[in-house]
């Protein structure tokens, strides 16, 4: 195939290059091994990514950090995702070259992460070490937010299901592998877990340059194994589509200047707020981010006089203005996904954040981070998730049979439901030795979370703009985890006398609320 420039005008004009009758206008259905090539990439993003989530604030520690500093130390995170993911996704819509359409990312981001992981460790200061986080999260969505995307360029409708519980699965063998290796190191192969003052532990060095190796190694399989269809090819799939039809411009450039001022008054009343207040520091993030979607809006205003409102100038429109556009026009279907995405993540970082308080101290009676009660409660926290992340590779190889049985809204809603109950439990359950249970729920739960909203989204997305929309839906995880982060804690000293186990009571009747939210969902479509 002729090798053309990654650019948006290049890729527009390759979709007409082949004639039509001559292409299939519906996807074919793809092998077990097919798909599985097609997802194996996602073994050694997640490798990366459980590498960071459970030694990051170690390296942060040793390196001086102040566990006050950690929450401002990890905002990293959900904000390199809310600016990337959507802007990698846009670019990749519009790339065309000898690697593909999404397949140029995943290579880019993969090396950037490997190069990261191995320099990490080797930080000599914690501003060194608070960069690489930046550049290792910014790098991992570089490569991560493409491969969603990719499941629904491949993928027909009825398949998509199998395809995202496939990356599941990788993610939770990838979770559970990869934050046991310390220990596996440390306990089977010998390698010093403790280093001196101001030095990363050998354990936690090897990790992340095997992490490094492991990630390149599976992303590279993926992209040597898979093919992508070209822009001719896409485009007849999207013409035969019930996703095709293209809307015109519903918002006004009256209506941007209006949401500007609202959004810029409101992010500077957070700001304000939180300072009189002496509120969690992390709301001025929270306010800055609000208020920065003022200034976004009124740069689309003045694009949109400049052009004449028709989906054809998009590309001339550029960048910004086509991703914040597509933001207030996305499709119903995404819109209802969004309630359920914000209320499932929000339960879910309310266990992340809050677990470890709750059961030490409610399941082992002390909050003394010196005591053994104490660290003996964490240490079985960390037996805990790895569980749940082992039992949420299981459920990806059940949660497709469910999606066929009864359909993906309701598989959802029950694995939603079976999470949320399975957090409240913890408030029922009083002996420990007995929480691997509720891990269950938790795990099908998060299997469910991290496949089946995708699977409904791509049904209802052109083909021409699956990778921005797919960034888009990221906003609807990073929201619910800067909205935890502040406040569960007020809620808890408000209402709860700061006791740490009704977090993840919250948190279940949270996720219960997102399997409603579910049946609010338009079926997906067929095709």
């Amino acid at each position: 195939m002729t090798s053309l420039p990654s650019s948006s005008a290049a890729y527009d004009s390759a979709i007409h290059q082949a004639t039509p009758s001559a292409l299939l206008t519906h996807k074919p259905m793809l092998s077990f091994w097919q798909i599985f090539n097609m997802c194996f990439g996602f073994l050694g993003i997640q490798f990366g990514f459980a590498l960071q989530n459970a030694n990051v604030s170690r390296i942060f520690q040793t390196l001086g950090a102040s566990i006050d500093d950690i929450p401002i130390l990890w905002i990293a995170g959900p904000l390199t995702g809310l600016l990337v993911q959507p802007i990698v996704g846009h670019l990749s819509d519009n790339t065309w070259n000898r690697l593909g359409r999404r397949r140029p990312y995943f290579l880019i981001g993969a090396v950037l992460t490997t190069l990261a992981l191995f320099v990490m460790p080797n930080s000599p200061y914690l501003w060194v070490a608070a960069g690489m986080l930046w550049v290792m999260d910014a790098s991992i969505n570089i490569a991560m937010e493409p491969f969603r995307a990719f499941v629904g360029d491949k993928l027909p409708a009825q398949q998509r299901p199998q395809g995202f519980a496939m990356q599941s699965f990788f993610i939770g063998i990838g979770a559970v592998v990869a934050s046991a290796l310390p220990y596996l190191l440390s306990n089977f192969a010998g390698v010093a877990n403790t280093a001196p003052e101001g030095e990363i532990a050998d354990t936690v060095r090897y990790s992340f340059y095997l992490g490094g190796v492991v990630l390149l190694l599976a992303v590279g399989w993926t992209i040597v194994s898979s093919r992508e269809y070209s822009p001719a090819q896409m485009a007849a799939f999207d013409e035969g589509s019930s996703t095709s039809s293209l809307r015109r411009h519903s918002r006004s450039v009256a209506d941007y200047r209006r949401g500007a001022m609202l959004w810029s008054l409101a992010g500077i009343g957070i700001v304000a707020l939180t300072a009189v207040f002496a509120l969690d520091k992390q709301l001025f993030i929270l306010g800055f981010g609000v208020f920065a979607f003022g200034p976004l809006q009124f740069y689309c205003a003045s694009t949109l006089q400049k052009v004449a409102a028709d989906d054809d100038a998009r590309y001339r429109q550029g960048m910004v203005f086509s991703v914040v556009d597509d933001l207030f026009h996305m499709p119903f279907a995404m819109k209802r996904l969004a309630w359920v995405q914000f209320f499932s993540w929000f339960a879910l970082f309310a266990m992340w954040i809050y677990t470890t308080a709750a059961v030490t101290s409610f399941h082992y009676g002390s909050s003394d981070v010196l005591s053994k009660a104490y660290n003996d409660g964490a240490d079985w926290v960390g037996v805990l998730f790895a569980a749940y992340n082992g039992f949420a590779a299981l459920a990806a190889l059940v949660i497709p049979l469910l999606c066929m049985a009864f359909g993906m809204r309701v598989a959802h809603m029950l694995s939603l439901c079976f999470g949320g109950l399975s957090l409240m439990s913890f408030f029922i359950i009083s002996d420990p030795a007995l929480l691997w249970l509720p891990m269950i729920g938790v795990g099908f739960a998060w299997a469910s979370i991290l496949s089946v909203p995708y699977a409904m989204l791509s049904t209802s997305l052109p083909a021409s703009r699956m990778g921005t929309y797919m960034g888009i839906f990221n906003f609807f995880i990073v929201i619910p985890q800067l909205l935890a982060a502040t406040l569960l804690g007020f809620i808890l000293k408000a209402l709860f006398a700061n006791e740490p186990i009704y977090a993840l009571m919250v948190g279940g009747v949270s996720m219960i609320i997102a399997a409603f939210c579910t049946l609010l969902v338009p079926k997906p479509n067929a095709t």
